[in-house]
């Protein structure tokens, strides 16, 4: 078993190959640069360096959103392209749920991954590990910082929050949530593509021509294009 994981969702960019039970190798940077022109070399470089061939791969692991619309297209696209041409299963995983299972894997509480929404909004949802396995406590949805952060008062441990963006909502986190509030080392807020690849490493796989990603929310461009196009018919 060689997987192949993708994670283009945010500004991280992340590739991992992993081999049964151990990490072959890893790619991730953190950068505001195009993610359609650097994923395809950084997962040639590092099939490359791991001694792999494209044909030794059996399974494509991708982060399927919610994060950045393009980004997450972008990864989505390349996955599914992948797939399709070595005919090997496709596996889709939350961002979200990526970005969760590192850093709280030994945290005693509750795990709250942050993505920026902007306006005060943020991709989000609640995790905990139960007996080894991380698990859903609330859906991942798309909210305003300060209603999540009031709405967690009523859970009985502390919550993890991880992530790059926690910078941006750290004070309102802190002003809710007291010292109910843990929040991630700087070392833990980059999504690891090889955790990526051990999430989705024993689910069945998808249709791949059916396969889409998680928005979550529609591009705000395209939310207004269908908003118009709406009015338009009822005028």
């Amino acid at each position: 078993m060689t997987i192949l994981a993708i994670d283009t969702s945010n500004n991280t960019l992340g590739v991992a190959l992993f081999d049964e039970d151990r990490v072959l190798g890893e790619y991730i940077t953190n950068m505001k640069k195009n993610h359609s022109i650097r994923i395809m070399p950084a997962i040639h470089t590092l099939i490359k360096d791991c001694d792999r061939v494209p044909g030794d791969l059996t399974r494509i692991v991708v982060a399927k959103g919610p994060g950045s619309y393009t980004g997450v297209r972008i990864g989505v696209t390349i996955a599914k392209t992948l797939a399709w041409t070595l005919n090997i299963p496709l596996v889709g995983i939350s961002s979200l749920e990526t970005q969760a299972s590192g850093p709280g894997r030994y945290f005693d509480g509750y795990i709250s991954p942050i993505f920026d929404a902007r306006r005060g909004q943020v991709y989000t949802g609640l995790y905990q590990y139960e007996n080894g396995i991380l698990v859903s406590v609330r859906k991942e949805e798309l909210v305003m910082m300060t209603d999540w952060a009031q709405s967690l008062k009523v859970f009985p441990k502390p919550i993890l929050f991880v992530g790059n963006d926690l910078d941006i909502h750290r004070l309102t986190i802190e002003q809710n949530l007291g010292s109910q509030a843990v929040f991630a080392e700087i070392t833990e807020h980059n999504p690891r593509p090889s955790e990526l690849a051990l999430l989705g490493k024993n689910k069945p796989g998808e249709d791949i021509h059916s396969f889409v990603p998680n928005y979550i929310r529609l591009a705000e461009a395209e939310a207004k294009w269908l908003e118009a196009k709406d009015k338009s018919k009822k005028g």
